[in-house]
C-alpha cells in the first residue's frame, strides 16, 4: 500500500451484552465495529493532541494514515447518499484500556465501541497477524483496521441499532447466525474502501492477496480448525475463510454499499 505515491513503512470489552464476536478476538460484538479522525495515545496521551496531531511512530503514523483514507472514502460515500458521516475516533492503546462498553485488553485484539464511537487497535495485534495468523504486510494491516470503520459506518447508517433490536426477539443461536452476516457485510465494507484507494493510486502490487490472506487466515473454520481441531459451525461469529474473502473481493469490485446486503440470500 502506498501513501503519496509512495510506500508507507509497514510494521508491525469489559461488561457489555455477551453475543456475536467471540471466535476470532473474544470481545462483545457490540464494541468490534468503527474509526476516526482523532487520535488518541493511552500509552502517550501528549503524543497526539486532536486533529492536529499524529502519532510519532511508523506503525502509528500507518494506522493515521489509513484511518484518514477510509474517511476520504466514507465522507464521498455518505455525501452520495445525501447524508453526512460522522469521523469515528481511534485509540492506540498497550495492554488495557477503558471504553464506553467496559475494559478493552490486548487480548481482544482491535474492535469498536459503538457507544463512544472509537476503534481501538493495540499495534501489538499486527505481530499476531503476521506471526500467529501468517499474514504479514501492510494492507493486510489495512484491512483490519478497515473492517473495524466497516462496523462504525453500519453504526452510522442504523444497522447496529436494527441488530439490538432483533437480539430481544431472537434466540442466542439465531442471533448468533445473524451477527455473522453483520462481521461479512464488514468485511465487504472494508472492500469497498479498499475499491476507492485504489482509485487514488494507493494499492500496490501483492496488495489484494495480502488482504485475502489475512481475510483467510481469521476466517472461523480456519481459527477453529486450528485451535480445538474440528468445526463447529453453530460457533461462528465471523464466518468462513471462503465467505470472508468471497464478501472482500465483493466490496473491491463493486466499490458500492448496495453490493454489500448480506442480510438476503445465502451468504
Amino acid at each position: 500500500m502506498s501513501a503519496g505515491g509512495k510506500g508507507l513503512v509497514g510494521g508491525g470489552l469489559g461488561m457489555v451484552v455477551l453475543v456475536v464476536v467471540g471466535m476470532l478476538f473474544g470481545i462483545d460484538p457490540r464494541v468490534m465495529m468503527g474509526l476516526g479522525q482523532v487520535v488518541e495515545s493511552v500509552q502517550q496521551p501528549t503524543q497526539v493532541q486532536g486533529k492536529a496531531g499524529a502519532p510519532t511512530d511508523d506503525m502509528g503514523r500507518f494506522v493515521a494514515f489509513v484511518l484518514a483514507d477510509t474517511e476520504k472514502t466514507w465522507e464521498t460515500v455518505f455525501q452520495q447518499l445525501g447524508r453526512k458521516y460522522q469521523d469515528p475516533t481511534l485509540v492506540l492503546f498497550t495492554g488495557a484500556t477503558p471504553t464506553a462498553c467496559g475494559t478493552g485488553q490486548t487480548a481482544m485484539g482491535p474492535f469498536y465501541c459503538p457507544l463512544d464511537q472509537k476503534v481501538y487497535i493495540d499495534l501489538a495485534f499486527y505481530q499476531a497477524l503476521r506471526d500467529r495468523f501468517k499474514a504479514p504486510g501492510d494492507f493486510a494491516q489495512a484491512y483490519v483496521i478497515a473492517h473495524e470503520v466497516g462496523h462504525h459506518v453500519q453504526n452510522q447508517l442504523g444497522i447496529m441499532q436494527k441488530m439490538d433490536d432483533f437480539r430481544r426477539r431472537m434466540s442466542e443461536t439465531q442471533y448468533n447466525a445473524l451477527s455473522v452476516r453483520l462481521e461479512l457485510q464488514a468485511d465487504c465494507l472494508a472492500g469497498v474502501w479498499a475499491h476507492h484507494a485504489g482509485n487514488r493510486n494507493l494499492l500496490e502490487a501483492g496488495d489484494v492477496e495480502e488482504a485475502m490472506r489475512a481475510a483467510a487466515a481469521i476466517g472461523d473454520d480456519t481459527i477453529q480448525r486450528s485451535t480445538q481441531g474440528r468445526v463447529v459451525p453453530d460457533s461462528f461469529t465471523h464466518g468462513t475463510s471462503d465467505q470472508r474473502m468471497r464478501w472482500l473481493m465483493t466490496g473491491m469490485k463493486s466499490g458500492q454499499i448496495s453490493a454489500c446486503n448480506t442480510f438476503e440470500g445465502s451468504v
